[in-house]
């Protein structure tokens, strides 16, 4: 991937996500004289990071510093005080990014005026380069600058773009806090099994494994979830009678359809 010319990528925050992002970025060709970072205290492995590739490292936004690319991967929480001294990086080339969940772009505009802007929503596999992330560009954006940023995301996953800014709140609920309800499905199991006499730790271990590979296995075969789950289910056998339990009315799909209508609620209350 070629690195901007419009000017330098300017990434906001070098956390979990950031951090991510950055290493990402880097191995994907990027040059590292092209990204400057702003971050008051990065980690001691990202600080590394971040000489070792040449970035510039900056805890507040110099003077006369204009990004191509406005970066913003900061938690919600915090971006209202992040906004203002950053609004002197957008240009009238600038696109901004934001990984904020529920931050609209609306919110963005109000603190950084009217630009070309994208809401983006990874997922934590990002930091090991198996993320998704679903994205909404505003009428501002153009084809060059979706393709720069598209390019940008990529590096952790497949890239998902989205017809609407509503519907980010619904890829939030889904993938963006998706891994989270896979890691709690990985705590039953191994607590389940525990229950069955197994040993706490063996539970863990089996489950573990099994849910890591379930997600190898769907991720390499061209068949869908509904076409391996019925590969692995004899008629009349364990899995079967597993599944009459997980797939009864009062099952599994009542329980998603609420934890992630609660997480889409979520998401739009933090838009404020």
């Amino acid at each position: 991937m070629s690195s901007v010319s419009s000017g330098p990528v300017v990434l906001v925050g070098a956390g979990n996500m950031g951090g991510a992002m950055l290493s990402g970025w880097l191995k994907s060709g990027v040059a590292g004289s092209s990204v400057v970072v702003i971050d008051p205290s990065p980690s001691e492995q990202m600080v590394q990071t971040i000489n070792d590739a040449g970035v510039t490292h900056v805890t507040f936004a110099p003077a006369g510093l204009t990004a191509g690319v406005l970066f913003l991967a900061v938690k919600p929480q915090v971006m209202d005080a992040v906004l203002a001294p950053v609004k002197a990086t957008v240009g009238a080339q600038t696109v901004v990014v934001s990984v904020a969940a529920g931050k609209t772009l609306s919110f963005l505009e109000k603190h950084l005026g009217e630009a070309a802007m994208v809401r983006a929503m990874p997922n934590t596999p990002a930091m090991v380069g198996r993320g998704v992330t679903g994205a909404f560009a505003n009428a501002r954006v153009t084809d060059a600058q979706r393709e720069q940023v598209h390019s940008l995301l990529r590096v952790s996953g497949p890239v998902e773009w989205v017809p609407t800014e509503a519907d980010i709140d619904a890829v939030t609920a889904l993938s963006g806090s998706g891994p989270a309800y896979v890691f709690y499905l990985v705590e039953c199991m191994a607590e389940a099994g525990r229950k069955l006499g197994l040993q706490a730790d063996l539970a863990m271990r089996l489950a573990r494994e099994t849910v890591a590979g379930a997600g190898e296995l769907l991720h390499q075969s061209p068949d869908d979830a509904a076409r391996l789950r019925q590969n692995v289910t004899s008629p009349g056998g364990t899995t079967a009678a597993a599944l009459s339990v997980l797939m009864a009315k009062d099952g599994m799909q009542p329980l998603f359809d609420k934890a992630l209508a609660a997480a889409r609620k979520r998401a739009k209350e933090l838009a404020g």
